[in-house]
């Protein structure tokens, strides 16, 4: 073959005016001499249909087949994924596969660990297990993080039995301890366990950064590893996807709103659906506001034990600029309609918060949802009436 490639070769152009194309090289091996070069071969591990996830090494075989080895570092894709989560994309189907995985070498020896299949806790877990040599359980909790799926009994005593026998961990390893997050103590009866599998549960810290110094003191958890907190930052974390949350239903909330602020002695007066309406919003997103950004952030410092009414303080408080700033261009039933629609609203918003917080217990969180829901009811039909009767 000649230096230069056909890419290299110039066109000409006939004296009719037609291009003429160099011919391609006749050698088989030069049929492809332009484009981009050819990418890595694929995996020998890949199987039609199938396809081998990033965060996948490579396979190591053992007794019970080959167990994927995964990477304790994090992808830019990783990250991305986390960052979509928090503001509520692809939240609900964010999940790997159930099973077992291995980091670094494991050996017989090595511990193992269970998690969620949720894949925000997957890739907690692993990114703390960077050093250490260990088996990863993760169960089928249908994509849900270990605490609420242990309150919902996905992670749950049956579900470690099930997984530990499909993956025939009694012959992948030679201890029979597993070492289970404690914030899934409420779903897992470690004496079942011990009895229908023979394997013994190992109480692991609340938190994934605190995995290695568990380890490293040889399975022992201290009592700072115990502790569940709710700080500041673990509380603002959850503001962009509670806010995502609401996003759908505030839109209609916004129509519906629109078509009540136009209702008056002419039947309907778009001048006044638009002009009114503008005022709602405004009392919708200061609801919105104070329960999911307000409420969280200054949480210990609003009076209350309840949720929903230190929802129903930030509210108040916020609905009292939104008054100071329409006092001029609405009457006296607007403004009280203004102020109990985002009292409402920020009661509700704030009340979300009441399944991830160590403050309450399931129970808990029923007992405020139903003596809440009814009076937020009550406060938006008021408000309705009142924004309806001042159009008049």
């Amino acid at each position: 073959m000649k230096e230069n490639s056909c890419c290299e070769a110039e066109t000409g152009t006939s004296p009719s005016g037609i291009q003429i194309q160099p011919a391609l090289p006749q050698n088989t091996e030069d049929e492809v001499c332009c484009g981009p070069p050819a990418g890595p071969p694929s995996s020998p591990f890949e199987r039609p249909g199938y396809q081998i996830c990033g965060f996948v090494e490579n396979f190591i075989e053992s007794t019970s087949g080959r167990i994927p080895r995964i990477k304790s570092a994090l992808s830019i894709s990783d990250m991305a994924g986390t960052v979509m989560t928090r503001i509520g994309i692809n939240r609900n189907n964010y999940r790997v596969a159930p099973g077992l995985y291995g980091i670094g070498n494991p050996d017989p020896d090595s511990p193992v660990l269970v998690t969620a299949n949720y894949k925000l806790s997957f890739d907690k877990v692993r990114k703390e297990l960077k050093y250490t040599d260990a088996w990863l359980l993760v169960l089928d909790t249908r994509g849900i993080n270990v605490w609420c799926a242990a309150g919902k009994g996905t992670f749950g005593t049956e579900e470690v039995v099930r997984s530990v026998k499909a993956a025939g961990l009694d012959t992948v390893v030679s201890h029979r301890n597993l070492i289970l997050p404690q914030l899934g103590a409420t779903g897992v009866s470690a004496r079942q366990v011990k009895k229908e599998c023979g394997f013994q549960v190992v109480w692991g810290p609340i938190l994934a950064a605190d995995i290695g110094k568990f380890l490293d003191s040889g399975m022992k958890a201290d009592q700072t590893m115990r502790r569940v907190t709710f700080t500041t930052m673990e509380r603002l974390v959850l503001i962009p996807v509670e806010i995502s949350i609401g996003l759908k239903p505030m839109l209609w909330i916004v129509l519906v709103v629109f078509i009540l602020s136009g209702i008056g002695p002419d039947l309907f007066s778009l001048k006044a659906a638009w002009t009114r309406s503008l005022m709602a919003a405004a009392a919708l997103a200061g609801g919105v506001f104070a329960g999911a950004v307000l409420t969280p952030a200054f949480l210990p410092k609003i009076p209350g034990r309840a949720f929903y009414i230190k929802g129903a303080i930030t509210g108040f408080l916020t609905a009292a600029g939104i008054l100071l700033w329409y006092r001029q261009d609405a009457g006296l039933l607007e403004l009280s309609a203004l102020l109990l629609f985002t009292m409402a609203v920020s009661s509700f918003m704030a009340m979300n918060f009441t399944g991830a917080t160590p403050f309450t217990s399931p129970t808990g969180v029923e007992k405020e949802m139903r003596r809440a829901i009814p009076m937020q009811i009550a406060a938006v039909f008021l408000a309705v009436f009142a924004w309806i009767g001042a159009g008049f």
